[in-house]
């Protein structure tokens, strides 16, 4: 009856220490992206969760084609090391880590990294401490992935057991003279060597001299040559030549007898050992002298064992690893250099570079109190530069500082594989300062130097020179390559959580991201901050429209609106009461456009007026303001719909009479001017002050004179009369208030450049500007531009054009390099439109479009659950695809055992596979030896192996379960 073979079961798969740490990292990051609705944070989230998912692939595989064998040494003396002996043998790649424990109470964990194919050894010494047995009992074996966060469990080898020999007793008397007595000394023979007797078997503990290696040659068989001497000349040793030890000191006399076995054994001499109730034959070599001592270590009592040291011993540093972990760093903390302050980036640096040079020179790690007193002080610089120590920028620059510092003080495997951990959480860091592609790239190439120094980790190599009993030196561009692989794998999967995964609308915690306001409006102006700013072209957000432009005169963009006044500032105010009234005009277009917001941490969304839809959690102010409850601390996109309208025409008559007040006694000439038009009607007191501006000398520029703290408003009417938009703003609603109307400045942008590629408008920092609003009974706010007078060129053509042509019309040509700008700008919006913008809002119209209904619907789920399965295709493609030798002949014979569904044993020959495999199915016989045979051929006949490998495939062919 045919014997059915069993695969034997599936090794339990489970995650390592490490592999928990790396999915708490992962949970921890997608919280944060949550929370702070990071776009590319999710990718990176769903990346490195991936990359945890494909570790695990082929780990089970890896552990059913791994063989452990344990080889005690044939023997041991007590005070000194035990070399036991691990051999690895894996037909796949892979990594394989075991403890090992003593009876006497030594650990040794063990961790290595094998080659497809590769036979491993490695020497693992143990303590030895006390004469007697010493056993070594394997615990916890397992495969290891690449990275070390999954481990599949081994069948570990059986323990094994060294008798371990007394320690030779230092400078003991001469060996005894006594000899075998018999009739006719030198004629009756022993075992000896000086005579060939004959040969037997081979046995452990042979001398290599002893072996007959012409016959090995021959019959493959092992046979040790016997020799013998005259028996008169046999040396012997007796419990009772050690009488002269301390009485009853059984260690010092059983000592005494192996100093005397050493020094017989290194004359060449044949002797014999008698003890109380044991004895020894005589003989001499490598076999005499192991079975010598070791009937010397069983004698009793033995000695009570030698409990380990408590001391608890440093993890040893592996300077490679370290290295490579120290460079992945160096590499992700890089992007620190242009938000934090120098002296921060400065220690980082000199932190790292301490930490590189410990790898190549004996230097001391740095103290903890040394340690701990520069987070300390980095601590209190931090807060003295940010007055906080929380938000984006602080926090990030402690939290570099703080990676930096442990780096000082890292040696083992354990702080390596931490040190990576923080390394990527410092990257995901990197998305609250911005979310750009080379922000994307920067954050994948650090992501793969750090899996790369991880891999490291698993199995770390030694330092010093390398024995054959130790690992050489990992490769880091193969390690790279391992790693990028990895990532490689787990883009599917990262891509189809990244379209699926529910975007929530709502922050987890509100906890604001603290940062300096890139855009530079903030809640008061002065004279002289908008022309500083006009000279930063940073983007500060794009509009893109579904129709066609707004004319450049409507393309106010309205943010903050300032309405108390002191003498020197303009501040925002909140006023109670009822809400002004608003009167869309149906006969104006209305404008459905998107804007894509550069962080500012700012609340505005510097719509046009007067947006009509707003995003969620979005108001309108009664300043008709659009301002969001969550500030834009990382780049956002809001969907508007905006139409001009009547503002305020039913207004508040508080905020009304606080839009008239002036700070007493300030600028009394310009109160003056403007007190002398209040008898003419609102339209022509509104004329008069602009006109005042258009024939007054006034010029616009860049760099005004600075204005005197008192009377600034004087000062600049009727003296300097230079300025930019804030300076004619707030001149103008100062004119306006004496003359009796309500008045406020409104800050925000205007204009806007037109990019051809995208047709969308590009606003930059330099286009914030400054207007006025008056307010006239029964038309309501109505929007005045004082600037427009000064420098038409302002609202038609820009900043630019205003500045050397105030007067001109059209804006110029830009320029070739202007134009490759613009065309880096429009893949930067794509970007925006496409990765960086994609929220909760663009995932529903999505699933809209694709006909899945709403998030966690059923069509939802089953489609989003077969995508998962797909994306895992390549991963097991590539699996199957690294099981397969590359050997022609090879990857036949790994065909067969797929067909027969019987994988081979480590080890194993083709000629003993397939024995085994006909042994499951006689009725293959003939046909597995066919294979075997055509085999042979196509891998060792002398020729061109071509029609070897066809008649191997054809063999092949034969075989059918």
């Amino acid at each position: 009856m045919p014997t059915t073979h069993r695969p034997p079961p599936a090794p339990r798969l489970t995650p390592t220490r490490f592999g928990l740490a790396f999915l708490l990292l992962v949970t921890l990051t997608l919280v944060g992206c949550i929370n702070y609705g990071l776009s590319l944070g999710y990718g990176l989230t769903f990346l490195l969760g991936g990359v945890w998912v494909m570790a695990s692939t082929g780990v089970g595989r890896a552990a059913r084609q791994v063989r452990l064998v344990l080889t005690a040494p044939a023997g041991a003396t007590a005070g000194g090391e035990a070399l036991f002996t691990l051999s690895v043998t894996a037909t796949v790649a892979g990594a394989v880590t075991l403890r090992l424990n003593s009876s006497a109470g030594d650990t040794r964990t063990v961790t290595l990294r094998v080659a497809a194919g590769e036979v491993r050894t490695l020497t693992v010494p143990v303590p030895a401490r006390t004469r007697g047995p010493l056993t070594l009992t394997p615990r916890g074996a397992a495969a290891l992935d690449v990275l070390g966060l999954w481990a599949a469990g081994l069948t570990p080898p059986a323990p094994v057991t060294v008798n371990v020999a007394p320690a030779p007793e230092t400078g003991a008397p001469p060996v005894p003279l006594r000899t075998l007595p018999g009739a006719g000394d030198g004629q009756t023979r022993t075992r000896g060597d000086e005579e060939f007797a004959g040969l037997r078997p081979y046995t452990p503990g042979d001398s290599p001299r002893q072996i007959s290696w012409r016959h090995v040659a021959r019959t493959g068989e092992l046979l040790t040559r016997e020799t013998d001497a005259a028996q008169g000349r046999v040396r012997v040793l007796e419990w009772g030549d050690t009488s002269a030890t301390p009485p009853g000191d059984t260690e010092a006399r059983l000592s005494r007898l192996a100093a005397w076995v050493r020094e017989l054994d290194r004359l060449g001499l044949a002797f014999a050992l008698k003890l109380p109730g044991a004895a020894l034959a005589a003989g001499s070599g490598e076999g005499q002298r192991l079975a010598a001592l070791a009937l010397l270590a069983g004698v009793t009592p033995l000695p009570p064992g030698s409990p380990p040291s408590r001391s608890r011993m440093r993890a040893t540093t592996d300077a490679n690893a370290l290295r490579a972990t120290l460079l992945a760093l160096a590499f992700t903390l890089a992007p620190g250099v242009l938000w934090q302050p120098l002296w921060a980036s400065a220690l980082v640096a000199g932190l790292l570079a301490y930490g590189a040079v410990r790898t190549r020179r004996p230097l001391p790690a740095v103290p903890t109190w040394v340690l701990g007193g520069m987070a300390g002080l980095a601590a209190v610089g931090l807060n003295a530069t940010y007055g906080t120590l929380l938000g984006r920028d602080a926090g990030t620059a402690l939290l570099a500082l703080l990676v930096a510092l442990k780096t000082a003080e890292s040696h083992g495997r354990r702080d390596g594989q931490l040190l990576v951990l923080l390394g990527l959480f410092v990257a995901s860091t990197h998305f609250f300062h911005g979310q750009g592609p080379l922000t994307a790239l920067h954050t994948i190439l650090s992501a793969a130097l750090l899996l790369a120094a991880a891999s490291r980790w698993t199995a770390p190599t030694r330092t010093g020179p390398v024995r054959p009993d130790q690992e050489a030196e990992a490769d880091l561009p193969a390690a790279l390559i391992r790693s990028g692989r990895l990532l490689a794998l787990a883009a599917p999967l990262a891509l189809t959580l990244f379209v699926l995964f529910p975007r929530p609308e709502s922050p987890l915690w509100q906890v604001p991201v603290q940062g300096g306001a890139s855009t530079g409006l903030s809640d008061e102006i002065r004279a002289g901050e908008y022309s500083n700013l006009a000279q930063n072209r940073a983007v500060a957000f794009r509009a893109d429209f579904t129709g066609p432009l707004p004319a450049p005169d409507q393309r106010y963009w309205r943010g903050p609106v300032y309405e108390a006044y002191d003498g020197q500032a303009w501040k925002q105010v909140r006023i109670g009461g009822r809400s002004p009234s608003i009167e869309p005009l149906a006969s104006a277009p209305a404008w459905n456009y998107t804007l894509t917001l550069e962080a500012s941490g700012n609340p505005w969304l510097l719509a046009l007026d007067t947006p009509l839809t707003l995003p969620q959690r979005t108001v309108l102010t009664t300043a008709f303001q659009a301002v969001t409850f969550r500030p834009v601390s990382a780049r956002r996109r809001v969907t508007l719909e905006s139409r001009p309208a009547r503002l305020g025409v039913s207004e508040n008559p508080d905020r009304l009479q606080f839009n008239l007040s002036l700070p007493a006694g300030q600028s009394p000439r310009a109160a003056a001017l403007g007190a002398g038009w209040s008898q003419l009607p609102p339209q022509g007191r509104i004329e008069a002050g602009l006109d005042y501006l258009r024939r007054g000398g006034f010029a616009y520029t860049l760099s005004p004179p600075l204005l005197p703290a008192q009377d600034r408003v004087d000062a600049f009417l009727f003296g300097t009369r230079q300025g930019f938009c804030e300076h004619y703003a707030q001149s103008f609603v100062f004119l306006m208030r004496a003359a009796g109307l309500p008045a406020r400045i409104v800050g925000g942008y205007l204009g806007g450049e037109q990019n051809p590629d995208g047709g969308y408008l590009i606003v930059r920092q330099q286009d914030a500007h400054a207007w006025a609003e008056v307010w006239v009974q029964g038309q309501g706010w109505q929007r005045v531009d004082p600037t427009a007078v000064v420098a038409p060129a302002r609202v038609n053509a820009g900043l630019s054009t205003a500045l050397t042509q105030p007067q001109a019309a059209v804006a110029a040509s830009p320029t070739g390099l202007g134009r490759f700008g613009l065309r880096l700008d429009a893949l930067q919006n794509r970007w925006n439109d496409l990765v960086v913008g994609y929220d909760g809002d663009r995932q529903q119209a999505l699933l809209a479009r694709m006909g899945l209904g709403s998030v966690g619907s059923a069509p939802y789920l089953v489609v989003g659950a077969l995508l998962a399965v797909l994306a895992l295709l390549p991963a097991l493609w590539w699996l199957r695809r690294q099981a397969r030798p590359r050997d022609p002949a090879a990857r036949a014979l790994h065909s067969l055992t797929v067909r027969l569904r019987l994988p081979r044993e480590p080890g194993e020959t083709p000629s003993a596979y397939a024995a085994r495999a006909a042994q499951a199915h006689p009725h293959l016989t003939p046909a597995l030896d066919e294979v075997v045979r055509a085999y042979h051929a196509a891998r060792y006949a002398p020729g061109e192996s071509t029609e070897a490998l066809k008649a191997l495939a054809a063999a092949l062919r034969e075989v059918r379960r």
